[in-house]
């Protein structure tokens, strides 16, 4: 991957701690120029209300500055919270790391 690329792998249960640790790295990230972020969720066992919170906060970061967020590998219940609060429209989604990088 070049170096305008970064992958964030958050662990756990993804939380306000957790979600905003995430949310600061991603700020750091594109105040230095990386412009796409892939957040894998492969280890996340769960997202409670405020780390879904956290990631709308960090999408909007994101956008503000004309950068890509993407998100891959949610289990069935984050999935489930992108479908009832109608943000899997918003969210840029895919299976895995590997569709990513063949994307």
């Amino acid at each position: 991957m070049n170096s305008q690329i970064k992958v964030i792998q958050p662990q756990g249960i993804f939380n306000s701690k957790n979600g905003n640790q995430v949310r600061q790295e991603v700020e750091e990230l594109v105040a230095s120029d990386i412009n796409t972020i892939l957040i894998d969720f492969q280890d996340v066992t769960f997202m409670d209300s405020s780390g879904f919170s956290a990631l709308l906060m960090t999408l909007k970061t994101v956008r503000q500055k004309n950068a890509r967020l993407v998100i891959c590998s949610i289990n069935e219940q984050i999935k489930m919270i992108f479908e009832m609060t109608n943000t899997n429209q918003i969210f840029e989604v895919l299976p895995n790391q590997a569709s990513f990088k063949s994307a």
